[in-house]
């Protein structure tokens, strides 16, 4: 097992990921923005994975950052979808201060 699997974030991430390719396994939105979530949502899953190969502080901080960011990006996708009537999942309650996103 890797350092990274042991990681409660990173659970909490895997299993963000398998809620978000599921919603776009039913849902019916353009390709764009289908290709933009997936990518934002194994962004998050893959950052924190990567955490664990790096040495210094510096660099594990930047990694952080890039999957915090990653779950802004998909909370911002999941609000444009509910303006437009594509998603019912009106909240995406993440707490960005525990690196964790789960889509309720």
């Amino acid at each position: 097992m890797f350092d990274f699997e042991k990681l409660l974030v990173y659970k909490k991430a895997k299993e963000y990921n398998k809620e978000v390719l599921s919603f776009l396994s039913e849902a019916k939105i353009d390709k764009v923005t289908n290709d933009q979530l997936r990518r934002a949502s194994f962004s998050i899953m893959l950052n924190i994975a990567e955490i664990t190969g790096r040495f210094t502080k510096r660099d594990r901080r930047n990694f952080y950052v890039i999957s915090r960011g990653s779950v802004f990006e998909c909370v911002a996708i999941f609000d444009y979808l509910h303006d437009i009537k594509k998603s019912t999942r009106k909240v995406l309650s993440v707490s960005p201060d525990r690196n964790s996103g789960i889509l309720t």
